[in-house]
């Protein structure tokens, strides 16, 4: 397995933004993100293929969310606009390798807090 090493979470207010970050090596066919709140599954945020640059998000981020990669640096990011608490969740980044969910594995996960 290639490393995934994601940054980017912390505390931020309702309504507030952050970005996230992922690092991988070697272009994957596409990479997502996933995100599991207290007591809670682990559920779909959204994803983008490395080739065709395609997006997928699930409804709840609809609008909100952006996902985005940097070809050169191997990089996916997840900027979140409009936070919510709902949002609160350990965010992991995953290579995929089917679409639009597929995994194939995750990262360690960074925690994310929007507190009301």
């Amino acid at each position: 397995q290639v490393p995934l090493v994601e940054s980017g979470g912390g505390l931020v207010q309702a309504g507030g933004s952050l970005r996230l970050s992922c690092a991988t090596s070697g272009a994957p066919y596409a990479m997502g993100w996933f995100r599991q709140a207290p007591g809670k599954e682990r559920e779909f945020v959204a994803s983008i293929r490395w080739g065709p640059n395609s997006t997928y998000y699930a409804d709840s981020v609809k609008g909100r969310f952006t996902i985005s990669k940097d070809n050169a640096k191997i990089t996916v990011y997840l900027q979140m606009n409009s936070l919510e608490p709902e949002d609160t969740a350990v965010y992991y980044c995953a290579r995929l390798i089917g679409w639009p969910y597929g995994m194939d594995y995750w990262g360690k996960g960074t925690l994310v807090t929007v507190s009301s």
